[in-house]
């Protein structure tokens, strides 16, 4: 019988030198999905050669053939495993033999590797086994998948424990007698059924060799089409999921690869009665795990194998984001365009479910995540490419983090506007605007867009820029998350040499007296200056702390001190720190975390032309009522408002600071702002969680918003994108 495993195919190859390595780049050219190498007396030691193999390659999954127990700890074994899967990208597949141990310990061991890879479960591992005790051993890291864990036996006691423990049985097809490899799936079938398991859970890998020749003289020995023959029935007939090649020759190497494998794929879909699936076989507790409405046995072919569901190991770092805690269905982890528009038409095909595109993850909208739903997480294309150093032109990937690019742009004494914390993904920040620390002397984010290449509703994927789709450009810079996924930008950054950068801590007894110094110093200020404030709730009795924190463009000490100095004089300074850095350590200073978000974030947004009295005294009220946990002026203006309001969909270029304000109690936090709309003249998106359909007038003024809509019912009739705040299309009679 057939499993129903993705049929793949690998390579055995033997530690000799830097040949094996040399040997495993060559199996990743030639297709293969899988290298081993096995470990033999006097060899080099296996996991440095896997180790030394995954640095020289990209794609190509590695394992040993096989890692015998007794020479390594479980729980070493385990940390090693899940370190070399973090770096090399989830490549790392553990194939484990007993080396005289009894199956007792070895299924010990198998508990204990999978037990410290298991971060999801909270405390220490503790284990009281008959061959392996632990006391309480830290869990983790957490691989970047699920690493299966093989089991290389013949012995019946050890083929009863893969049935009962194991991801998959490796055999070496010359070794066994005839009849005992069927005989073997019986063994193994029968221990799965009676621990609860489906047989179909575990992969069945074969380690083969032959020789190619003119004319068939036995079993793999002759040409190609007599290979696929032998082979076709231990696919169909015995469930075979992997071929593994044993050989070391690199004419072999490649004849498989071309001849061999993709007409055995051919045959195996002509002899089943239903194609392969496209992505791993999930045991059964993943599988209990899935949620309603979501078609999971159909992701598409190019996906399957990076997409994560709600009980897959990789689940607690991708479901939530910085502010928001999800627990989407899925999550479509795409590497290119094309991947992109595979994974919008899946999206399409549930059209019933939320949708979230996810860039780094850090949003305060908290958009990029959700219940039930679908999440394309956009953090594998995170490459930063110089196009032409003449003009500054650089190519920047949605996944790629600012922090990435600003180090990237650093060595040639360039720089991108781009928000005030460095692990901000590229993606939001970039279509929604830019409100960044180099904001007043280079403008926006957007305002440096030259062109996007995006993946539209319908999967058509376009370049748009000043020539190509120019309404679509437009849009994109200031409204991009309705219309597409961008899947690269290209940016003309600035020349940016060292920066100062200030943070300095005041104590204001005076709030709306120190917000309005706030205000007038911040403005007034030379365009080198950008300065950002927050603020928390005055306690009882006590002045409210404050932080201003800024860049002066500027590498001259005295000119940052000359820049910096008003600011020193609008409240009781407490505390200060001026250093001259690179732009990028400023960016840098973001940590790499994973983002575990909880709850529904809950934040308003606003522009406002000036501090005046007036508001600096409604958010002193504001500040007192308990109700905001954070408040933040962030100054725009300068090269900002030298834009034609009209140039872009971001059309607010005459305000003079944004606004936001962050707390816990959604209904009184609405009530307190709603109170304060005289103020304001509009908001920014990426700020603002409140949903309400009048937001969208608030973040658009009237002639802007048309344009809008009247390009989202071209580019996204059935508003696909719809999930975030939403520019509906025209309908019926309203389209006319």
């Amino acid at each position: 019988m057939n499993y129903g495993h993705p049929l793949d195919f690998g390579t055995l190859v033997t530690p000799a030198g830097s040949g094996a390595a040399d040997l495993a780049r060559r199996s990743e050219e030639l297709g293969y999905d899988l290298v081993t190498f096995p470990g033999r007396p006097g060899s080099l030691d296996t996991w440095t050669v896997l180790s030394w193999a995954a640095a020289r390659t990209e794609r190509i999954h590695l394992a040993a053939d096989v890692l015998d127990l007794p020479l390594r700890d479980p729980a070493v074994l385990a940390r090693a495993a899940a370190s070399l899967d973090l770096l090399s990208g989830g490549r790392l597949d553990l194939a484990l033999g007993a080396g005289g141990l009894p199956p007792g310990a070895v299924a010990e061991a198998v508990d204990i590797v999978r037990g410290l890879l298991d971060t999801g479960r909270p405390g220490p591992l503790r284990y009281a086994g008959e061959h392996y005790r632990l006391a309480g051993a830290e869990r983790g890291p957490r691989p970047r998948h699920h690493i299966p864990i093989w089991l290389g036996a013949r012995d019946r006691r050890m083929l009863r424990l893969i049935g009962r423990r194991a991801d998959g049985w490796l055999a070496t097809l010359s070794g066994l007698a005839p009849g005992e490899f069927r005989a073997g799936h019986k063994i193994i079938d029968e221990a799965a059924a009676e621990a609860g398991r489906d047989p179909a859970e575990i992969r069945r890998l074969v380690t083969i060799s032959g020789r190619f020749a003119d004319r068939p003289a036995g079993f793999l020995d002759g040409p190609p089409a007599r290979w696929v023959d032998d082979l076709l029935p231990l696919v169909v007939e015995e469930g075979v999921g992997t071929f593994i090649l044993a050989v070391d020759d690199d004419a072999t190497l490649e004849r498989f690869a071309r001849e061999v494998a993709p007409a055995l794929r051919e045959a195996v879909d002509r002899e089943l009665p239903a194609p392969l699936p496209t992505g791993p076989i999930r045991g059964s507790a993943v599988r209990a795990e899935r949620r309603d409405g979501i078609d999971y046995d159909s992701v598409p072919r190019s996906l399957a194998g990076t997409a994560v569901e709600p009980g897959d190991i990789e689940y607690p770092g991708v479901r939530s984001n910085y502010m928001r805690g999800g627990r989407p269905g899925i999550v479509l982890r795409p590497r290119s365009a094309a991947e992109v528009a595979d994974a919008l038409a899946y999206a399409r095909r549930h059209p019933g479910l939320p949708m979230g595109v996810r860039s780094g993850g850090h949003g305060i909208s908290g958009r990029s995540t959700n219940d039930g739903g679908i999440v394309i997480d956009l953090g594998a294309l995170d490459g930063v490419e110089v196009l032409d150093e003449t003009t500054r032109r650089v190519r920047v990937g949605p996944g790629a983090r600012w922090k990435k690019v600003a180090a990237a742009l650093e060595p040639h004494g360039w720089a991108l506007s781009s928000g005030d914390y460095g692990g901000v993904g590229v993606g939001g920040l970039a279509t929604a605007g830019g409100i960044g620390l180099l904001g007043r002397k280079h403008g926006l984010t957007i305002d440096h867009l030259r062109a996007v290449e995006m993946v539209l509703a319908d999967g058509t994927v376009v370049r748009a820029d000043e020539q190509h789709h120019p309404d679509l450009f437009w849009a994109v810079r200031g409204a991009g998350a309705n219309f597409g996924v961008v899947t690269s930008f290209e940016f003309e950054v600035d020349e940016v040499g060292e920066v100062g950068w200030a943070q300095l801590g005041y104590a204001a007894d005076d709030v709306a007296d120190f917000l309005r110094r706030f205000g007038e110093t911040a403005q007034s200020a030379p365009r080198d200056t950008t300065a950002f404030l927050v603020m928390g709730p005055p306690r009882p009795g006590r002045p409210a702390f404050a932080q201003v924190y800024g860049v002066v463009d500027a590498a001259d000490p005295d000119t940052v001190i000359a820049q910096l100095q008003p600011f020193a004089g609008i409240g009781q300074l407490t505390d200060q720190q001026v250093v001259i850095v690179p732009y990028a350590a400023v960016m840098g200073l973001a940590g790499d975390a994973e983002h575990h978000g909880h709850g529904e974030p809950v934040t308003r947004s606003a522009f406002v032309r000036e501090v005046t009295p007036a508001f600096a005294a409604a958010a002193e009220r504001l500040l007192r009522s308990g109700v905001v946990s954070f408040f933040q002026l962030r100054t725009v203006g300068g090269a900002i408002a030298d834009v034609d309001p009209d140039a872009t969909a971001y059309a607010h270029r005459d305000a003079g600071f944004s606004v936001i304000a962050m707390g816990a109690d959604r209904r009184r936090l609405d009530r307190l702002w709603d109170e304060m709309a005289e103020h304001f003249d509009g908001l920014y998106l990426s700020f603002e969680t409140d949903l309400r359909p009048e937001r969208i007038a608030d973040a658009f003024p009237p002639r802007t918003l048309r344009r809008l809509r009247e390009l989202k019912t071209r580019y996204d009739p059935g508003n696909v994108f719809q999930d975030n705040f939403n520019i509906r299309p025209y309908e019926g009679a309203e389209a006319s």
